[in-house]
């Protein structure tokens, strides 16, 4: 079972080490990525158990993403949500990468031209889709938008979700609900 003390101490130690780093404190910086990456490589290492040899390539990859992407933290949100969708993007990247190479050595004479259109195709389509979900996220309350983020796109059980956010495991049901209604309503209203 989780402590929820222990969730929050660590969600407000890495919120506060990321602030002091994005404010020029290199030391809390350098802090804040070391930690980092035992967070990332437990939380990869659950993901990635048919690939451990992966999971170190996958830590890296995320804390550069991460280091890269510091200027999107919008300190209002949870740390920890944007981190794990940072990983999150970069272990779906990993697994795109290992179906194509896996499709590569399947198919010894295919035309090489097409399967790179296809690929870059894709590539964007679920670019397109990321940037269309965040704009979709982005007009919700946060008692919709957490629950969704947390258990849709984290993967966090309902349990973990009310912990993490504060909420009661009923009211992250209703928000989880409410906020996939309001985003079909959205995306009604746009065609």
């Amino acid at each position: 079972m989780l402590d929820v003390n222990r969730l929050n101490a660590g969600e407000e130690h890495f919120r506060k080490l990321l602030i002091r780093g994005l404010a020029g404190d290199e030391p809390a910086y350098h802090e804040f990525l070391q930690e980092l990456s035992t967070h990332l490589r437990s939380f990869l290492q659950k993901r990635l158990a048919s690939l451990p040899d992966e999971v170190e390539d996958l830590v890296q990859e995320s804390l550069l993403a991460i280091h890269n992407q510091r200027h999107t933290y919008d300190a209002k949100q949870p740390v920890t949500a944007w981190i794990h969708a940072i990983a999150k993007y970069k272990l779906i990247d990993l697994l795109r990468r290992r179906e194509r190479r896996d499709l590569l050595t399947d198919s010894l004479d295919d035309d090489a031209s097409q399967f790179e259109l296809a690929s870059t195709a894709n590539a964007e389509a679920a670019s397109d889709a990321r940037r269309d979900l965040s704009k979709l996220l982005e007009q919700l309350p946060d008692g919709q938008r957490l629950p969704i983020v947390h258990m849709k796109l984290e993967g966090l059980s309902v349990a973990e979700t009310a912990r993490l956010t504060g909420m009661s495991e009923s009211a992250v049901k209703v928000g989880v609900h409410r906020g996939l209604k309001a985003m079909a309503a959205l995306i009604r209203s746009d065609t």
